[in-house]
């Protein structure tokens, strides 16, 4: 890859990259205020903890292109462009698809009215024909293939066959199948319905025209054609109802709140959305997307605003955002008006603090899914940033002077995962000194460790924990949060809390510890008995 980079001239502007696999196939897009130390970054080493799908995407990195851009708003909605287009396997595709529907109007003679359908590399699979969307489920602009079929009575045979079928005899088609109808007449049909969809013509319009017709018909004494035409604007009706809607809405602009939660165990970030409308909830949605590269909120915020009929003039989120500004101007040019993006940390009111806690509450109960109860437990009652989904045990075994060791064990979703125990000869400390032996246990443990716990437990009070975490800063670990359980009373103690945790007797998060220290605790006496075996 560093030879890549070397042969590549990577421009100082801002920009979109693009990078692809060894088959020439483009696997993630970014955009960046300056490409060349944006795309450099990716090859600098960096804590194989933080972004680990981010290592597995740049294993994967054969070639790298880029696109200039004249400023950081333009490369934020190129890339957005980009991504629909290319749909890449590592970028943010919204879990919420099924919401978004394309229809196609095919190229034949008679044509047939479809809904389009891609494949993963964004491709539209079936015959030729132009392709209109997305439309938003709910919106007025989204009409099922069905009622647009009966509206315009578009034919639903895949060929042209020699006799009518059900769809003529029940008024929903005039039956082009045997010249009923002449190819003009039915293209006056196709015509309409793609204004519609191209947004040059509306529903209102559209029922206004038949309204004209129906009563023309009547005048003729066209009686059935002009109950043809009364059943057709009875179908219609809802959907007028709800165009009124929208206007409203566009005249009295609504909020959406937008929170996120990371579960940085998994590389997978969690996000809601609820929109409120004049003070009501009127729609909820749930999203997730991998961590990988440059996928964050701000790049979700992008992809699923560009995807929406409406996008809101206040967006409430629950996170600092670098790229604040250009992110506002970026969904303005989306929007066609201002947008204001607020961190609901700062707001005044408590109902808007109180909606994104509720935000939060629910993308928590999601996150939890994926782990045992009491691991959940314990996050909650020590207060951890993430889920201690991977526990190392520590326990000092030294009967005696003559023969002191040490032991490792590490519990995986609250079961033990035995291929990761390790046990020690204590080598440096001289006497029944169990803090220092406590410190060599943890330094030698972590001084070559692979992967890091998400959380350290000490078999000990204060003295051995506070050995322990001597031992960690010194090999330059500070993210990774490290207690000791004392087993006198079975109190917790953390660095940061000056008073012992007491967890409930009954709880699972307090069993789980007992019995990771146990199991430790076992490892460690088991390897000191063979030790004086052998002796």
């Amino acid at each position: 890859m560093a030879t890549i980079l070397k042969e590549k001239r990577i421009p100082d502007e801002p920009g979109v990259y693009l990078m692809k696999d060894g088959e020439d196939k483009i696997i993630y897009i970014g955009k960046a205020k300056n490409l060349r130390k944006r795309v450099t970054s990716y090859f600098t080493k960096h804590d194989p903890e933080i972004g680990w799908k981010t290592g597995r995407l740049v294993s994967k990195i054969a070639d790298i292109e880029f696109v200039v851009t004249d400023n950081e708003i333009e490369a934020f909605l190129l890339e957005s462009n980009l991504i629909k287009r290319y749909r890449p396997v590592f970028n943010i595709e919204l879990k919420d698809q099924q919401r978004y529907t394309y229809l196609k109007i095919t190229d034949e003679p008679f044509p047939r009215l479809l809904v389009a359908r891609r494949n993963r590399n964004g491709e539209f699979l079936g015959p030729l024909g132009r392709v209109y969307g997305p439309f938003v489920r709910g919106s007025s602009k989204f009409l099922t293939v069905g009622l647009l079929r009966k509206l315009f009575k578009i034919r639903i045979c895949n060929r042209l066959p020699k006799t009518p079928c059900l769809q003529y005899f029940i008024k929903n088609c005039d039956a082009p199948c045997i010249a009923n109808v002449t190819r003009g007449d039915y293209m006056v049909n196709i015509v309409a319905l793609q204004d519609i969809l191209e947004g040059k013509s509306s529903i209102e319009k559209f029922a206004s025209e038949m309204q004209t017709e129906m009563k023309r018909a009547s005048d003729l004494g066209d009686y059935e054609r002009a109950k043809e035409i009364r059943d057709t604007l009875y179908r219609l009706n809802n959907l007028r109802v709800k165009q009124k809607m929208e206007k409203v809405v566009k005249k009295n602009p609504d909020e959406e709140y937008v929170g996120i939660m990371k579960d940085d165990r998994k590389g997978v970030a969690h996000v809601m959305a609820l929109r409120r409308t004049r003070g009501v909830i009127s729609d909820r949605k749930k999203f997730d997307f991998d961590l990988v590269g440059d996928n964050s909120l701000s790049s979700f915020l992008v992809q699923y605003y560009s995807s929406v009929p409406l996008v809101p003039k206040i967006v409430y989120v629950n996170e600092d955002l670098d790229d604040q500004q250009v992110l506002e101007m970026s969904l303005g040019k989306i929007a066609g008006h201002r947008v204001s993006i607020s961190n609901v940390g700062r707001a005044l009111a408590k109902e808007k603090r109180q909606l994104m806690d509720l935000i939060c509450r629910n993308l928590s109960m999601y996150i939890e899914r994926g782990y045992d109860q009491a691991v959940v437990e314990l996050k909650n009652a020590i207060k951890l940033r993430s889920m201690p989904e991977i526990i190392d045990c520590f326990d000092v075994s030294n009967l005696g002077t003559s023969i002191a060791v040490g032991s490792c064990v590490r519990f995986a979703n609250n079961r033990p995962d035995k291929s990761a125990y390790r046990k020690f000869k204590i080598k440096t400390v001289v006497g029944q000194n169990d803090f220092a032996m406590m410190g060599e246990l943890v330094r030698r443990r972590y001084s070559s460790v692979e992967k890091l716990p998400d959380l350290i437990v000490i078999d000990g009070g204060r003295g051995q924990l506070s050995a322990a975490v001597g031992s960690l800063r010194s090999l330059g670990i500070h993210d990774v949060p490290c207690i000791g359980i004392a087993k006198e009373n079975e109190e917790i103690y953390a660095p940061s809390s000056q008073e012992p945790i007491v967890l409930p007797r009954t709880s699972g998060s307090l069993k789980m510890l007992q019995h990771a220290r146990d199991e430790a605790h076992r490892f460690s006496l088991a390897y000191n008995i063979n030790l004086r075996k052998l002796r």
